[in-house]
Parts: C-alpha cells; structure tokens; sequence
C-alpha cells in the first residue's frame, strides 16, 4: 500500500486493538480475523474486501518500521489532513495543511493563489515519497516564502522504551535440621504474592538459593529479577551434616571397641541401624551404613557414626581392677601413648 494512503487508513481500528499494542497482540489479533474472513472460510464478497484490510494493516503494523513511519504520518496529518496526488505535475494536496505549512513557510507565501495549496515536485512524476517529503524539513532545503530558513526534522515515529529488568530480591528462611536433611516444600511471600517453592535436601546453613523471576518485575517487557533466599538451618543436638553425609555419635564400650561388636543407633527418621564397628576401634574412628545419607539425584550421601569410647563415671572396683589388668595385657601400649603426650 502507497504510503500516501495510510492518512485515510486507521489500520489499529481494522485490527482493533490499541495504539499501544505488542506485537504479540498485534499478531494474536490479525490470527483471530484471518480465520474469520479467510476467503476459503467465508466465501462472501464482504469477508473477501475484509480480509484484505486486515492483512493491509498487519502488513504495516507488524513490520516494526513501517508501524513507525505509518504512525509519524498519521501524526502528522492529524485533524483530518488528506493526501492527493496533484494534477499532471506529481503534486499533492495538503490543503488541510495550510496552518502547519503556512507558518513554516512564512505565512502561506508561495502557496499558491489562495495559499491552500502545496505541490512537491518529484523527478519521475506520480505520488512524492512521504521521505522525500519529510526530508525537506531538514537538510537545509528551504521552502518557498521561507527566507532561506532552514527546519530541523523532528521524527514523528514512536519509540519503544528500552526492556529494563527488574531488580532481585532478598529473603531469609529458617529450616529444622530435618528439612535441611529431606527438603521441603515451603510458602514464601514476595512483592504481596504468596507461592510456594521447593527446598532441595541437603542445603546447608547459611547458603543461599536463587529463584529465577521471583524479584521484581521488569518494565517495558524487560524479564522480573530473582529472589535471593539466604538459608539458615536450626542445630540439632544429635545430628550433623557434611557435605551429603549426615554424621552422628556412635557411644560404645571398651569391650566393643577391643573387640568388635554390631551397635545399634537410631537415624534422623527414628529407625534402628546397625553398625558395624571393627576390632580395635578408637574413639573419633567413622564407621559408614553406605546411602543412608542425603538423597541426591546422582548419588547418595552415607550415615557415618562416630565412635566414641565411653567408660563408667563411677566405676566399681572391679572394673578399676579389670582396667589395670587390662593395659598389662596390652604390653607397652600405655608407654606409647605417654610419649605421643
């Protein structure tokens, strides 16, 4: 389509959507007339004459170009401006233009006999280009009447506001060891939204998890920015974790520890375990039940148990007497432990 008709065309009506809409919406719109007035769907003359307005206006508005310049022309020409070819000379007519061009031009001069009338010359004959015709403002092209001033062209064309992300966003939470160790589903709050997010198991105290778009909005269809969540895991008295292994004390007698022995602990979910602990185990030895830690998806952490020697805190005599008998059976071991004193 001639540019010089866009004046008498109002393609966002034929669409019917706004001045402002996106493209998307642009493009949603025309979907929706096209299969209403598609000539293979609708076989009458006004669904053809219809179809071929709608896809006139799509053509121009979703070309992001075109939408500009078809937007500085209906600008320009608002207040009922009309655009006409001139007789024979390739002119056109700007007669609803004469205030505008009359004060650019000094005061209607060089408008014709009754300064209603403007021609713009063009080489090949026929219909100006509306950029030749912009162009004269600018350039240093001065008009008839006009002294020898020259205009500065100003774009009439709309321009989309640049994206802008939006900013993120920083949250505390604070997990039972337990969650920590299993994960969780939690309810969190951002920007007076209430949504609910997983926790991974095995997060640690004092990391943090980024939310993707869970921050603050974006403008312009820029894209929302995160939420930060700072993670704080409450001690349990029992358990510890390291890595995606979950570490406990494993008490145990001398007895048990001089010989060897299967001890039976319990785990963070209340069930029974079984360790079991070599012959010859000091305290602050690992004994491991493989898998029992965190669960991962690509691998398993383990349950490891600390041992710890315990002995009596009041012991009889006998005992006393059985620990006595018990180092003279161990040879020089009390003498090497002195020197690593």
């Amino acid at each position: 389509m001639a540019e010089n008709e866009w004046l008498s065309k109002d393609f966002y009506k034929v669409l019917g959507v706004s001045k402002d809409a996106t493209e998307a919406e642009i493009t949603k719109a025309y979907r929706k007339l096209a299969r209403k007035y598609h000539p293979d769907l609708n076989k009458t003359k006004e669904a053809e004459e219809k179809f071929k307005d709608i896809s006139e206006a799509y053509d121009v508005l979703s070309n992001k170009e075109n939408r500009q310049k078809y937007d500085a022309i209906r600008q320009f020409g608002m207040g009922g401006a009309r655009f006409a070819g001139g007789s024979g000379q390739g002119g056109f007519d700007a007669g609803a233009f004469s205030d505008i061009f009359g004060s650019m031009f000094g005061g209607g001069a060089g408008m014709g006999g009754n300064g209603s009338r403007i021609r713009f010359q063009t080489s090949g004959g026929g219909n100006p280009n509306f950029d030749d015709i912009f162009s004269m403002f600018g350039g240093g092209a001065g008009g008839p009447g006009a002294g020898g001033r020259q205009y500065e062209r100003r774009s009439a064309g709309y321009e989309q506001p640049r994206p802008e992300d939006g900013e993120d966003r920083n949250s505390k939470i604070r997990l039972t060891f337990r969650q920590a160790v299993k994960g969780a589903t939690v309810s969190l709050s951002a920007g007076g939204k209430k949504f609910k997010t997983h926790i991974p198991a095995g997060v640690h105290d004092g990391q943090k998890i980024r939310l993707a778009g869970k921050g603050k909005p974006g403008s312009n269809g820029g894209k929302n920015g995160d939420l930060y969540l700072h993670i704080t895991v409450a001690e349990d008295p029992k358990f510890t974790l390291r890595g995606r292994d979950i570490v406990m004390p494993l008490p145990i007698t001398v007895s048990q520890a001089v010989n060897g022995a299967k001890v039976t602990a319990t785990d963070i979910d209340g069930n029974e375990i079984v360790f079991k602990v070599p012959a010859g185990s000091s305290s602050g030895a690992e004994v491991r039940i493989s898998g029992k830690g965190v669960v991962n998806p690509h691998e398993n952490g383990d349950l490891v148990g600390r041992v710890e020697i315990h002995v009596p805190e009041r012991p009889n005599l006998v005992a006393k007497h059985a620990a006595k008998e018990f180092d003279k059976a161990c040879g020089d071991f009390a003498d090497e432990l002195a020197r690593e004193r």
